[in-house]
């Protein structure tokens, strides 16, 4: 449903609750407001009186926005699984927090400045006030807000994506001036969310400082490529994962997400991601990995985040409809169903992928159903049907102008560590030993500079200690208790999973002999080999057409289907039009989001 695109029912019963609790809010927050009114002046007029209430309470609604803005983009969270969410479906609402609060903030900022101007009081707006309110901290905090919400414009986010990245990081500033301008109490309100936010953001900041081990890369004629790492054995993800990967020679800073296509079931050793040319970085990345004779690259990876269950699982049939480069997540589920296919008790659900194409190499994008590591799977137990369409060519080129895939193979490096959960196996437990114990550092720590330090300045001078300082000593307690903390269990369990990464590393890695040929494009179309004729089998080609998802999705016959969709937004809102208009009871559209 336009705007708020794709939501089940679940979400937008939360959406209609949230709205429900602001309305409420506001309207006791305005009706206690101007039964207790308070003239700031002698000659001040009611209105004028209200005027600044409703401004200010304004205000307190949007702090009720900033106390649910930052669970979304919490990756680790252990809120977000209690409803079904994970932060990649999650973060339309981050988007939607932030825009209302802006509204509202810019509404209490604009308020002010109207009644400071029809009251003579305009400089106002130059205090800093030792005992009270900051009116210039919060003037700088509205600046910092506005930077960031014009580059978050999709307009701008997708031409300027860099300017985005950089500039949604003055989220530290934007903090520190909020708190500085609304004090403790305020911050109060907002504080569960930031405080899980910091702790989430701190371990992927210890996490990205090792690199990754990288094995191999594949080049597809497509400009695709695929990344092969090693991983701990004990890392476990479901299919549709994502992972973000740094590489320092591109950019220093830019961090990206890509999918994972690989399955932990089927290869317990490599995580696999498939990354698509389509942007200025990862243009850079695909010009460096074909260009030069690269025995080894830096590579700094945080993830896997994903949902915690596979519950396309439940479903008698799954109907996966792929866009371009949308078709990675299904490749991670198909891979798993691959390996759960040859359990013996396990009844794999019948598949049909639907995937749109702009070109003929672009097929060579379901060559990453196989694993280049080589393992031996029984793809032809697994009831696949594959429907490929080729929009912008009417017939295969001829094989004289197709592109081989390339295959690139680096070298061991002893700084480089497997991939694996930044607090291992059992991390819900540390993760919540992480947020009691560094909460209670900061309850014992604020305490004892507030007893042993404050109040006694307090008490000599008669005065109240200065406002900012305060503010100040909140968020230095507020952010180190959560850096010690954090740390400390990171680096105890780095140090008791050296010696197991060590053994990793040393595990021998085969190199093939030649690079894995196309199964479906190129000359190696003829393959001999059992998987590449099942791929081959279960895959038609239609050239210069586009699918009827109406007619395909009507046509299934399962009394259980799963409808999963992946790729541009005009498409996956149609897919899900299709399920919900109520015309097939027997079409059950999963509400996952793979886009940020």
């Amino acid at each position: 449903m336009s705007p708020i695109g794709i939501v089940s029912a679940m979400e937008l019963i939360f959406v209609l609750m949230f709205a429900a609790l602001l309305i409420w809010s506001l309207s006791n927050y305005l009706h206690t407001g101007f039964d207790h009114l308070r003239m700031h002046k002698q000659d001040e007029k009611i209105w004028e009186a209200k005027l600044r209430s409703v401004s200010l309470r304004l205000a307190y609604i949007g702090n009720i926005c900033l106390a649910f803005l930052f669970f979304p983009v919490t990756r680790m969270s252990s809120i977000l699984p209690l409803v079904g969410l994970t932060s990649e479906s999650s973060i339309k609402y981050h988007i939607w927090l932030g825009q209302l609060s802006m509204v509202l903030f810019a509404a209490h900022s604009i308020g002010f400045i109207i009644y400071w101007a029809i009251t003579n009081q305009m400089i106002e707006m130059l205090e800093w006030s030792k005992t009270y309110v900051s009116n210039v901290a919060g003037e700088i905090a509205s600046l910092i807000a506005l930077a960031m919400w014009i580059t978050s414009i999709p307009q701008i986010r997708r031409k300027m994506y860099e300017v985005f990245f950089y500039t949604h990081h003055l989220y530290i500033l934007y903090i520190l001036f909020f708190a500085i301008h609304a004090g403790v109490g305020s911050m109060c309100v907002i504080a569960p969310g930031v405080f899980l936010f910091l702790i989430d953001r701190h371990l992927r900041f210890l996490q990205s400082r090792q690199h990754a081990r990288l094995l191999s890369a594949r080049l597809l004629p497509c400009d695709a490529l695929e990344l092969n790492f090693s991983k701990n054995p004990s890392l476990y993800y479901n299919p549709t994962s994502l992972v973000f990967i740094n590489v320092p020679k591109v950019s220093k800073l830019q961090w990206h997400p890509f999918t994972v296509t690989s399955s932990c079931n089927m290869e317990t050793n490599y995580l696999s991601v498939a990354i698509k040319n389509v942007g200025s970085w990862s243009n850079k990345l695909y010009q460096e990995l074909s260009s030069s004779s690269l025995d080894h690259l830096n590579i700094s990876v945080e993830g896997p985040y994903g949902p915690h269950t596979a519950q396309f699982l439940r479903h008698e049939q799954i109907v996966m409809v792929s866009g371009g480069s949308g078709v990675t997540p299904f490749i991670s589920i198909i891979r798993d169903l691959i390996f759960q296919s040859q359990q013996q008790e396990f009844q794999p659900p019948k598949l049909l992928l639907v995937c749109i194409f702009k070109n003929y190499a672009d097929l060579t994008m379901l060559d990453l159903m196989l694993p280049i590591s080589g393992l031996k799977t029984r793809i032809s137990q697994l009831q696949l049907q594959i429907e490929a369409y080729i929009t912008r060519e009417k017939q295969e080129p001829s094989k004289d102008t197709q592109k081989q895939i390339q295959t690139i193979w680096f070298k061991t490096n002893l700084s480089d560590c497997p991939i694996s959960a930044v607090l291992g196996p059992n991390n819900w437990l540390w993760l919540g030993a992480i947020i009691t114990s560094s909460f209670v550092m900061f309850l014992l720590f604020l305490g004892i500079v507030t007893r042993y330090y404050i109040y006694p300045i307090e008490n000599n001078s008669g005065e109240v200690y200065n406002w900012t300082y305060g503010v100040m000593w909140y968020m230095f307690s507020f952010c180190s208790c959560i850096c010690i903390c954090s740390s400390v269990v990171f680096l105890w369990l780095k140090r008791l999973n050296k010696l197991e990464n060590k053994h990793i590393m040393n595990v021998e890695v085969s190199t093939p002999a030649r690079s894995p040929g196309s199964w479906i494009y190129g000359s190696e179309r003829e393959l001999e080999s059992l998987p590449h004729q099942s791929l081959v089998q279960a895959t038609n080609v239609h050239f210069g057409s586009r699918p009827d998802l109406k007619k395909i999705l009507f046509e299934c016959e399962g009394k259980d289907v799963g409808v999963m969709t992946c790729g541009p937004r005009k498409m996956r809102h149609e897919v899900a039009r299709i399920c919900a208009s109520g015309l097939a009871d027997n079409l059950h559209f999963e509400s996952i989001s793979f886009n940020w």
